[in-house]
């Protein structure tokens, strides 16, 4: 998938530092991006946007 349009944003959750950096890009048409920081040209996980809702209520639940 070309994922060259996305427009990633980092998660809230991540640290200042440089660390464990997640980003996450939401406008690819009911698809969902997720990519480390750390190496912005590396392999990204693409998720059914609905199937992203459910992990991320499912883990905010348990935060």
């Amino acid at each position: 998938m070309d994922l060259s349009a996305a427009k990633w944003r980092k998660s809230s959750r991540s640290s200042g530092n440089g660390g464990a950096c997640v980003e996450v890009a939401g406008n690819l048409g009911g698809l969902v991006g997720v990519r480390d920081s750390k190496d912005p040209t590396g392999p990204a996980l693409v998720f059914p946007a609905a199937s992203w809702r459910v992990f991320v209520a499912e883990v905010s639940s348990r935060s």
